[in-house]
């Protein structure tokens, strides 16, 4: 920039390059399918020639990712992963220990709280019943995003662009035919709704989970708070309670969070 040249205030530093790239970055955000070099000339209003070479440079560096077959752009997990590299969870466990135990000590069941982190699932506290039989899911451990209640509840709360990112890595997801990805969408779209994700013998006959979020408000979806126990023949109506326990326990830690419930 030349030192005559006048500033503008909303363009104080103009710097064309970095701009044209957070463009890039900023439309395959908003898109949830892939993006060829051609369309994204045409939506920027700019030539093919102008992006390539930014393109090449932002995959190299790993914020988007080329389809090996066909050329087109997506926007990969980079920057989600960096903007929650420093998410609040020591505030969020501290907020968590004191409902989840109670939690485990009304219903008598385990429980434990759950995050994304680089395209995983993580599990970041568990609460143990104080009753003789439990089942117990380890602190630290990593769960598979499709095939727990948890993974799917946190699936369903990210940005459409987001999931669909999340999705995409997953070999199994990929794997599925047309009709059997617009039917896990659909599911996703009905968690969302319902405030609840929940299943029974998925990967164990004879046991049940259910999962709920917290941390619903401006800052969108802290965490998964899901309880896995035995499905008692005696006491079929126990979901409901366990249920209504988890969302009762999951507003308890969004308001020691400063979080406003959902």
């Amino acid at each position: 920039m030349e030192e005559n040249q006048p500033i503008s205030d909303t363009n104080k530093y103009s710097v064309p390059a970095l701009e044209k790239g957070l463009d890039i970055l900023e439309v395959l955000a908003d898109k949830s399918q892939p993006v060829s070099l051609t369309e994204l000339a045409r939506h920027m209003a700019r030539t093919p020639s102008e992006l390539f070479r930014l393109l090449a440079v932002l995959e190299a560096r790993g914020y988007v990712n080329k389809n090996a077959s066909n050329g087109a752009y997506t926007l990969s997990l980079k920057l989600y992963s960096l903007a929650h590299q420093h998410l609040p969870e020591h505030h969020l466990l501290d907020a968590a220990t004191a409902p989840m135990e109670r939690f485990a000590s009304e219903t008598h069941e385990s429980c434990h709280i759950s995050v994304l982190r680089f395209g995983k699932m993580y599990v970041l506290k568990e609460a143990l019943t104080p009753g003789q039989i439990r089942l117990s899911i380890a602190t630290g451990g990593q769960l598979p995003l499709l095939g727990t209640s948890s993974g799917r509840l946190l699936l369903a709360y990210q940005p459409p662009a987001v999931r669909m990112a999340f999705l995409e890595a997953e070999p199994e997801y990929r794997s599925w035919s047309k009709a059997q990805k617009q039917a896990f969408l659909s599911k996703l779209e009905e968690i969302r709704t319902n405030g609840l994700s929940a299943s029974e013998n998925e990967n164990h006959i004879g046991v049940r989970d259910a999962a709920v979020p917290v941390g619903m408000g401006e800052l969108g979806l802290i965490a998964a708070l899901a309880s896995t126990w035995l499905i008692a023949v005696s006491n079929p109506a126990h979901v409901d309670l366990i249920v209504q326990k988890l969302q009762t326990c999951a507003r308890s830690i969004a308001m020691a969070m400063g979080l406003q419930a959902g």
